[in-house]
């Protein structure tokens, strides 16, 4: 593309700045909680019917997705449109769900992460569309379900069961204006003790589960500052986020105890390490605990179950890679600067993505990390309107390159 398309670009995208505001605040106005999703699929198909997309699908797990093109590059563009709940309601300033909004910002539950990234991917399509920069590729916008309970489970359903693979895609969550080029894995890992109960004034004639758990969490402790670190994604990492036990009474030696573990994974590091890592531990090894990972089978809101084990890989996309550099030369042509190539401290569907089906993924969103999950959620106006123009000059960008 020449010079002046990009300038033509961001004027039209700065003319959309108050329809995605609008798009956005309707979207936050729809609780939408893993797995009640319906409702803002809904109003995401009206607004991508009424801007011109060339076809618009609600799959069975509840995911839609917006085409446009029939070229032969098949790239998509990602924003889960599913959001945490609120949490404690006196830490927030305003309604989470009716939002606020100012000359710049947006607040709301969602505005950040991560529905923020649907409003500029539907209005890139518009642009894609009123500046005619269709090419030889089809372009899929895909709003995904479940991704806050089950990172990359949507992306796994749409690759296997719907036969949609990608050569490219470009995830939206929040990038704090970067381009993201990978992060750190995940596990939901189970630690189980049994003991045998006794009364509590004669505990010499049980074996108490929760004593037999407490070694093994101060061995978890000290397995966490050993773990591996890697020059870009960072270190590895543990923490026990839950405890379970059971017991006859409060006056009873406790029979059983359970852990759960957020384990993040580092490059070089997958599930059967993880486990192996927790089974060795000398406590671990005394008490006979069984270490497994969780499963994650909870219906979406269609009734759709696709069960997967809790894991979800690191991966990271070279910075020499075709995605990353057509992102960057998007960046550049559009913004006339250097952007900054970085990684996501937290997990996105690029588990599936890159982690597990090899497709590359770059990432490039309105917004901020540190706005995600937390009270007083908001987004930025004018990062949508960069995005927007982002995901809309990067599809003939990306073509450029791999044609050269």
């Amino acid at each position: 593309m020449a010079q002046r398309d990009f300038i033509r670009i961001k004027e039209l995208a700065e003319s959309y700045r108050p329809d995605m505001t609008r798009f956005l605040r309707d979207m936050i106005r729809l609780p939408s909680e893993s797995c009640q999703e319906k409702a803002v699929v809904v109003r995401i198909k009206e607004e991508m019917e009424k801007v011109g997309f060339d076809k618009v699908d609600i799959d069975p797990m509840g995911n839609v997705l917006g085409t446009i093109g029939n070229g032969k590059h098949l790239i998509a563009m990602d924003a889960h449109i599913d959001t945490v709940g609120v949490g404690n309601m006196d830490n927030w300033e305003f309604d989470p769900y009716e939002g606020y909004e100012d000359d710049e910002v947006i607040g709301g539950r969602g505005a950040s992460d991560q529905e923020g990234g649907m409003a500029s991917m539907v209005y890139a399509g518009k642009i894609i569309k009123d500046l005619e920069l269709e090419g030889d590729y089809t372009l899929v916008v895909v709003g995904t379900v479940q991704e806050e309970d089950c990172d990359g489970l949507c992306w796994q359903y749409i690759i296997r069961e719907s036969g949609l693979k990608p050569e490219f895609v470009i995830s939206t969550e929040p990038t704090d204006g970067g381009i993201y080029r990978g992060q750190r894995g995940r596990m939901e890992i189970k630690v189980e003790v049994k003991g045998v109960s006794s009364h509590g004034s004669a505990p010499e004639r049980g074996d108490n589960a929760i004593f037999k758990m407490g070694r093994i969490l101060g061995e978890l402790e000290e397995l966490h500052g050993r773990l591996k670190t890697d020059d870009f994604l960072g270190k590895g990492s543990l923490t026990v986020s839950e405890i379970f036990y059971t017991s006859p009474s409060r006056c009873a030696v406790a029979d059983g105890c359970t852990i759960s573990i957020d384990r993040r994974l580092t490059a070089g590091e997958d599930k059967e390490l993880a486990l192996q890592q927790i089974r060795d531990l000398p406590a671990a090894k005394a008490a006979d605990a069984q270490v497994s990972m969780y499963t994650y089978d909870k219906p979406s809101y269609t009734d759709l179950v696709y069960p997967t084990d809790c894991y979800f890989p690191a991966w990271v996309i070279p910075q020499d890679h075709t995605a990353t550099q057509s992102a960057v030369a998007t960046y550049k042509n559009l913004f006339d600067e250097e952007p900054r190539v970085d990684k996501w401290t937290f997990s996105t569907n690029g588990v599936s993505i890159t982690g597990m089906f090899g497709i590359p993924c770059v990432g490039f969103g309105p917004g901020k990390e540190s706005e995600a999950h937390a009270p007083n959620e908001k987004t930025w106006k004018a990062d949508l309107v960069r995005c927007a123009a982002f995901y809309a000059a990067l599809p003939l960008t990306y073509l450029g390159m791999i044609e050269e």
